[in-house]
């Protein structure tokens, strides 16, 4: 399983231990839609809850430097659904930083996958 492949199976499974050993300690993801920046414990946090379910979540672009992938997204407020495209810096084979691109979609589109 590669990096990616781990992170992925983290989110979507909600399997903590995979996110540990694939997160770089110093860890952070960085949101342009709300200009804040969380680190490791707070993501992982995030992610072993049920704010938001990802469909056809898959790798675009994979290599030692940089990981690429995009996901429809579903919210548990049920008001707002996004296609997102998450950019992963990797350092020393873990994941050192994440940048996400959001778009705004209706829920149809979702219901349709």
């Amino acid at each position: 399983m590669t990096l990616m492949e781990k992170f992925l199976n983290g989110i979507n499974n909600k399997i903590e231990t995979d996110l540990n050993e694939v997160l770089h300690e110093d860890y952070k993801f960085i949101s342009h839609q709300n200009n804040n920046t969380s680190n490791k414990s707070e993501i992982i946090k995030l992610c072993m809850g049920n704010s938001f379910t990802n469909y056809n979540h898959r790798i675009i672009y994979e290599n030692d430097e940089i990981g690429i992938d995009h996901a429809f997204i579903t919210y548990l407020s049920g008001d707002t659904s996004e296609a997102c495209l998450s950019v992963h810096v990797i350092k020393n084979g873990k994941i050192i930083s994440t940048e996400t691109g959001a778009t705004s979609i209706s829920n149809e589109v979702i219901k349709g996958l």
